[in-house]
């Protein structure tokens, strides 16, 4: 399966693509960042980082779409223009019928190193460990478009029902896995459900 992660940004939007083989085994494809000149009107910088992602797309034709979900952050305009990049990556995604799992980055520090509030350094350390790199990879947006792809490849989708796939997982993804089904059952406990 051909992953291609997206770290959105307006002005530097990362592009991470991986391939997860058998038994989760990851490769490593490519990684960039699309750019737009933060002096052009918000229409042609939104433009350029859609372009850039529908080439992306184009060229390494993944099978999903993972994109870090859009947080709250102190500077509405920041985040006003991460979500106008996270629309556009799932606009082109959708024109091309791939499916798009939205992550946020607590779930791609569980998913990467067993620790949802991992410092920077270490999860680039650890992405460059899982794709086998020799460097580090970056620009930051880069790391951080690579981590998602790998989040959403490490995912613990039902792993813990039993069965055969709960053996290969990483003690980092039964961990993810156990907290998220420890934060589903609280949220309906909170919901009277």
């Amino acid at each position: 399966m051909i992953i291609l992660g997206v770290d959105p940004g307006l002005t530097r939007c990362g592009v991470g693509v991986i391939e997860a083989g058998a038994y989760r085994r990851l490769s490593f494809i490519h990684v960039d960042v699309v750019r737009s000149d933060p002096h052009e009107s918000q229409d042609l910088r939104l433009l350029k980082i859609y372009d850039g992602l529908c080439s992306k797309m184009d060229e390494f034709i993944p099978d999903t779409v993972s994109i870090e979900r859009v947080f709250a952050q102190e500077n509405r305009n920041t985040v006003l223009g991460t979500a106008q990049a996270a629309g556009m990556a799932m606009l082109a995604a959708a024109q091309r019928g791939i499916p798009v799992a939205l992550h946020t980055p607590t779930e791609s520090k569980m998913a990467i190193t067993g620790n949802g509030k991992a410092e920077k350094i270490q999860m680039e350390r650890m992405v460059a460990r899982i794709l086998n790199l020799n460097a580090l990879p970056t620009p930051a947006d880069a790391a951080d478009a690579l981590a998602i792809a790998i989040c959403h490849a490490l995912r613990p989708s039902g792993a813990l029902e039993g069965g055969e796939r709960e053996q290969h997982l990483t003690p980092a993804q039964r961990q993810w896995a156990q907290a998220t089904q420890h934060a589903t059952r609280r949220r309906g406990v909170r919901r009277g459900m």
